[in-house]
């Protein structure tokens, strides 16, 4: 598959022909309202289909549905060895169409094929895997109660839970929630985001291929303000997973305080210190790498490394090398395989993006390399870098979401931790350095859910991510993101 050029990718895109529509109860639906939107190729500007547009009467049945199956217990009280083996044919159903849903990664969202092909499908495929793996090898409990009594505390499903996801890596982050939902034994209703809905709207056809029964998972796409807060305001829901913006994470706060005090789990947003010490074990891999860690996948990451943290003495040799490894990077048509960054989703974000381009050079920083579209038509950014950058400017506080570094120095040790901490995010960050009591000393000072030492953005499926303060709460991927979908039941048997 990564061995197809790009004319092979181009003609697999001028004859596919994604699938729209909502998926509830094991079949394929137009929106009540009849509505569509149009799914539009960033890359291109072409439509590449229409997609249902789904509204809160669309909220409301598929809400029905997954409590309907979940009460009947086809699925929640399904043994975990059972479920389990459904979701590992599950995720091999996956695999086995990963030519296609790659296609539609990139289509929807503009990423480039490479990295849906060797990244977004494989973590995809194997984060269903591995809970489908693990869910019967996790005990219940016995309380140390006295010989009178035994307190039994068992997982016990919530029920229906509404996932709702982001564009940046549509299939992954699908994955991430509804893996350890299912893998619980809850039923789900399923939001993708508008702008790359095709992906989650085509697995949905999988799960009941692998054996899942109908009506445990749905798929309503359609607008936040319309589907995702009906999700959010519905009073049959138990429970909320969002990943996205911090602004519409405190939305489905509110949604729950409003409605029926709905479990919330966010991942939210995020503008991620990465620390280079001059005492880094080698500096020049370690400005490489963040200068990937910001313009990998647009700079379309939660923990992009959008601020760099560099030590005075060797500032200039880390922005050299930085600038030299983003000039390298091909900017181009995300269905080149050659190519290593795509098109922004869409020409809102686009316009945000080089909004604040404009700020960095408006309020002083120096733009020091890219800054503009390159001539590639459709929605592309090239890889930004501003030095000089002071912690109060825009660029430095805010997230941007796109191909844009933030360049800032410190003088020690303690002016690094500082100007890392000065967010009001917490989900990661990354620290270079050679000496072992620096390791453990700034790692603990930092607050942030993630911090990576001698690398950035690397992970494994058993390793749990998420952040701290406005970058959200609870915890995706490993056994921890099961305490999220069940809830602890105490049965207490008294013996005397």
């Amino acid at each position: 598959m990564l061995d197809s050029n790009i004319q092979d990718w181009r003609e697999a895109a001028q004859v596919i022909s994604p699938e729209g529509r909502m998926f509830i109860d094991g079949t394929y639906l137009d929106a009540e309202s009849g509505k569509t939107f149009d799914n539009v190729n960033p890359a291109t500007g072409e439509i590449t289909c229409q997609i249902a547009e789904g509204g809160t009467g669309d909220i409301d049945r598929a809400v029905a549905v997954a409590r309907r199956a979940f009460d009947s217990g086809v699925w929640s009280k399904m043994s975990p060895s059972d479920r389990g083996a459904r979701l590992v044919r599950f995720a091999d159903l996956i695999e086995s169409h990963t030519r296609e849903l790659a296609l539609l990664e990139t289509l929807d969202m503009g990423k480039p094929i490479s990295d849906a092909l060797s990244t977004d499908l494989p973590l995809s495929h194997s984060c269903l895997r591995w809970y489908g793996q693990a869910i019967d090898k996790i005990y219940d409990e016995i309380a140390p109660t006295p010989g009178s009594a035994v307190s039994l505390m068992r997982r016990a499903p919530l029920g229906v839970v509404g996932a709702v996801v982001p564009w940046n890596f549509p299939l992954m982050m699908a994955a991430w929630k509804i893996a350890p939902i299912l893998a619980a034994g809850n039923s789900v209703v399923l939001k993708p985001a508008e702008q790359s809905s095709m992906s989650a709207i085509r697995i949905a056809a999988l799960a009941v291929e692998a054996g899942i029964p109908e009506g445990v998972l749905n798929v309503v796409p359609g607008m936040g303000e319309t589907a995702g807060r009906a999700l959010g305001l519905h009073m049959d829901v138990d429970c909320i997973a969002f990943t996205g913006s911090t602004a519409v994470g405190k939305l489905f706060m509110q949604y729950s305080g409003q409605s029926n005090l709905k479990r919330v789990g966010l991942e939210c947003g995020g503008k991620s210190p990465n620390i280079i010490f001059a005492d880094a074990p080698d500096v020049d891999a370690a400005a490489e790498a963040a200068a990937w860690g910001i313009f990998y996948n647009q700079g379309e990451v939660c923990n992009a490394g959008s601020r760099v943290l560099v030590e005075e003495s060797i500032a200039e040799q880390v922005l050299e090398k930085i600038v030299t490894t983003g000039r390298a990077m091909r900017v181009g048509d995300p269905l080149d395989p050659e190519t290593q960054i795509g098109a922004i989703v869409d020409k809102t974000q686009t316009d945000r993006v080089l909004g604040y381009i404009e700020s960095g050079r408006s309020q002083g920083a120096r733009l020091v390399s890219g800054g503009g579209q390159p001539d590639a038509g459709g929605c592309f950014v090239e890889p930004t870098v501003f030095a000089d950058v002071s912690p109060d400017m825009r660029i430095a506080k805010e997230e941007i979401f796109g191909p844009v570094l933030s360049v800032l120095t410190f003088k020690d040790e303690a002016e690094a931790i500082k100007i890392a901490n000065d967010t009001i995010y917490g989900l990661a960050a990354g620290v270079w350095t050679g000496d072992l009591n620096r390791t453990f000393r700034v790692s603990e000072a930092l607050h942030a859910g993630v911090v990576w030492v001698n690398c950035f953005d690397h992970g494994h499926i058993s390793s749990p991510f998420g952040g701290f303060k406005q970058s959200g709460f609870g915890r995706d991927k490993s056994l921890h993101a099961i305490d999220k979908y069940t809830d602890i039941k105490t049965t207490w048997i008294n013996l005397g």
